[in-house]
């Protein structure tokens, strides 16, 4: 209402009325206008009103009166935007949608007269005003939005992995992806043609939210990242372009970019989160945006290559000419005059063409989420790959981040459906999680009854991995969050700092940061408060459920009996922190900051000719008594950990009578083992016959399994608590043999 009335009065351009002692103006009537459901007349001649923001949206590409995407239609029979195109072309057919005409929402439910663009009407209307939602062409829908959900209704594309599957598995029930699809007239009598799906123009939303709206082909059995959040006030379309203008606010960019002085520089664009060799050609310093190019073209091959080995005719491409596909009858990869548009599709074909075409109808996909449409084009070349007889080489081509920043993980993909990471799994599982923990004083402690109580964090919404802020409090210095002690699980406090300042206090550490997280969810002091009471040996009447350390808690074993983490057995002695050399003693100090690879550099200047950290040994004790004292530290661990497992199937089928399995990827880890394999099959269940003397042991077994570098953090500590874990389940009446072992 308020934007029809804003109309009326620009309408009204009559003179200001005269002096109270002359006569009345006449009234004048209001000219017909877009905005206008009727003309009528102005009860008083009012001075003309300015709008605002009027001159910024009339240069700007959304009144452009003669783009291709308001003119389309001008010479169509009748002239008039159809109801299919109206919502997304016309002023008209966008409140036909929203309902704001007085029709149902959701629908456009008539064409739209020609010769409007998207006026002020359109985003400025009493619907607008309170909308918050935006259904997307896979069905899902995005909730709690702001005003970008204006322009997300329309810059959403037209298709998704959900229409492009049920072209194929649905409409013409293909089970061949490479056979060519023949049409077909259905039980209505239409002809039913399989050809290229289009995902349309500009689809900047579903490219940001990548896999929560399922905008590109997503193939079966991969993850993909989700919404694409970049920093707090700059994640919307709105926040980032200006609303009238449309143009990107570049001025506010170069806060934390400092290189960048125009739109071209966003090119040039390499965040610390996006450190891999995405396209595979020996650079991973360019910008993200010519990564994903780099993908795109080597896509285009793998589609023209495809197309002339499997359905035998030459694909060619044309980005403005629709439908885009087209048969190459001149095989030159250009559309000359009468080639057609191309027929012989396979599934797999469409497929790869129909992501190719999502990573080209969005020129600004490197900003959206450049990461989503990297592994959309990445997924592609590796199907076509698999029919290829040359196959592309993706072998130096990164899909994925370091874990921190890998998107498609399930520690970051694990709360999709629920739309909500839960507040105790927050603090790690979310870019904001940790940050908020940390500024409302959060604490982890242990409650009487074993379980883990986190405070401070009420949720977060997914992620994709990690972001700047949770790391860093100051994007314009990029400082790091000051952290000078973590309170582990244990209830035990551990610290890296060692320097104090002036006032006695101890000095935050980078490292101290890592710990937050790094540093499992279980401790001693839980396992003894689950297994109170109970007999050693004997499966209790109300059954126990495994306890789970959690994974990476690489703080805990480094810091080992001062964090106390892993499960230490009573009157035994155990390593405390490993401080292994100076400036290699921290999480920092040996792994690359933001890649997180190990900087093996470091390790050869005293552990000369290493090939890998495994093959380094510190210690001339033989830890698991296999006499190979040559062997690095690391493979000491490693036997220790495989005579524990069978420690624990022995101890199991005698004693909890049970047989057990094990799984490090199928929660809850553990299973009965029906099939007798020792692995967890897909009809196995959950183990749940156990004894305190087993669960102990299992649980310091799934603690080395969740640190992989055990062996480095503290080697020690990591041999105590499998050799304790062995040698009790010993003295629990099964026979375990520890000849020549040595517990350090």
């Amino acid at each position: 209402m308020l934007a029809t009335i804003v109309f009326l009065l620009v309408a009204c351009q009559g003179t200001p009325p005269p002096p109270t002692a002359a006569p009345a103006p006449t009234p004048v009537p209001c000219p017909t206008c877009a905005a206008c459901p009727a003309p009528a007349p102005c009860p008083e001649a009012k001075p003309a009103v300015e709008v605002p923001f009027e001159a910024a949206w009339t240069g700007s590409p959304h009144n452009d009166k003669t783009a291709e995407a308001f003119v389309h239609w001008d010479a169509a029979t009748p002239a008039e935007v159809p109801a299919s195109c109206a919502k997304c072309h016309s002023t008209p057919g966008y409140l036909d949608f929203l309902g704001a005409d007085g029709s149902a929402a959701g629908k456009v439910d008539k064409a739209a007269a020609i010769g409007t663009t998207v006026q002020c009407a359109a985003c400025h209307n009493d619907v607008t005003a309170t909308k918050t939602s935006v259904t997307f062409p896979s069905g899902i829908e995005i909730q709690d939005l702001g005003d970008e959900s204006r322009c997300m209704e329309c810059h959403q594309g037209r298709e998704s992995k959900l229409s492009v599957d049920k072209l194929i598995t649905d409409t013409f029930k293909i089970t061949d992806m490479d056979a060519v699809v023949k049409p077909f007239v259905d039980s209505k009598g239409v002809t039913q043609t399989f050809g290229f799906r289009n995902v349309h123009y500009f689809a900047a939303a579903a490219t940001q939210y990548g896999t929560l709206v399922k905008g590109g082909y997503e193939y079966e059995g991969m993850l993909y990242d989700g919404k694409f959040r970049h920093v707090e006030g700059y994640d919307t379309c709105i926040s980032c372009h200006n609303s009238h203008t449309l143009e990107v606010k570049v001025e506010e960019c170069t806060a934390c970019h400092k290189d960048v002085k125009a739109v071209t520089d966003l090119l040039d664009i390499r965040m610390n989160g996006s450190l891999m060799d995405y396209d595979g050609d020996g650079n991973a310093k360019e910008g993200v945006s010519a990564e994903a190019a780099g993908l795109q073209e080597k896509l285009l091959v793998a589609i023209t290559t495809y197309a002339k080995e499997v359905p035998k005719q030459d694909i060619g491409y044309d980005a403005v000419t629709y439908p885009y596909f087209f048969a190459d009858a001149n095989a030159n990869g250009k559309l000359d005059t009468g080639e057609k548009s191309y027929s012989t599709w396979t599934a797999r074909l469409l497929r790869a063409a129909y992501n190719y075409q999502v990573a080209s109808k969005d020129p600004g996909k490197f900003a959206h989420n450049a990461k989503y449409i990297i592994q959309l084009l990445h997924d592609s070349i590796a199907d076509l790959n698999t029919k290829l007889a040359a196959p592309l080489d993706l072998s130096k081509a990164a899909r994925n981040d370091a874990g921190h920043f890998d998107g498609t993980a399930m520690a970051f993909r694990d709360w999709d459906d629920a739309g909500m990471v839960p507040a105790g799994c927050a603090k790690c599982h979310s870019a904001t999680g940790l940050p908020q923990f940390l500024t409302n004083g959060g604490t982890v402690a242990v409650t009487g009854s074993g379980s883990i109580v986190t405070s401070g964090v009420v949720g977060a919404e997914p992620s994709n991995g990690l972001a700047c802020t949770t790391c860093h409090d100051d994007l314009t210095d990029f400082s790091v969050r000051a952290v000078t002690s973590v309170p582990f699980p244990s209830g035990k406090s551990v610290t890296f700092s060692t320097e104090k300042d002036e006032k006695g206090n101890l000095k935050p550490v980078d490292a101290n940061l890592c710990i937050e997280c790094h540093q499992g969810r279980q401790s001693t002091v839980a396992v003894n408060n689950r297994l109170k009471g109970l007999e050693d040996d004997v499966v209790p009447e109300k059954k126990l459920s495994f306890l789970n350390v959690h994974y990476f808690a690489a703080g805990a074993t480094l810091f080992g009996n001062d964090a106390q983490v892993a499960y230490q057995y009573a009157d035994k002695e155990y390593a405390g922190r490993n401080t292994h050399a100076p400036g290699l003693d921290t999480c920092t100090g040996c792994h690359q900051t933001h890649e997180l690879e190990l900087s093996l550099d470091k390790c050869v200047t005293c552990h000369a000719g290493v090939k890998s950290p495994q093959d380094i040994r510190a210690t001339a004790a033989d830890f698991d008594g296999d006499q190979d004292t040559k062997e690095g530290v690391a493979g000491e661990i490693a036997t220790l950990e495989e005579k524990l497992f069978v420690g624990l199937q022995t101890y199991a089928q005698d004693v909890a009578k049970t047989a057990i399995a094990y799984s490090s990827t199928a929660y809850p880890y553990f299973y009965a083992d029906a099939n007798g394999n020792g692995a967890a099959d897909q009809d196995e269940k959950a183990y749940t016959d156990w004894t305190p003397r087993l669960l102990r042991a299992a649980y310091n077994y799934q603690y080395v399994q969740k640190d992989p570098g055990a062996f480095a953090h503290n080697p020690k500590y990591a041999a105590q608590i499998l050799y304790d874990a062995l040698e009790d389940l010993g003295t629990g009446g099964v026979k375990i043999d520890m000849t020549g072992m040595t517990r350090p």
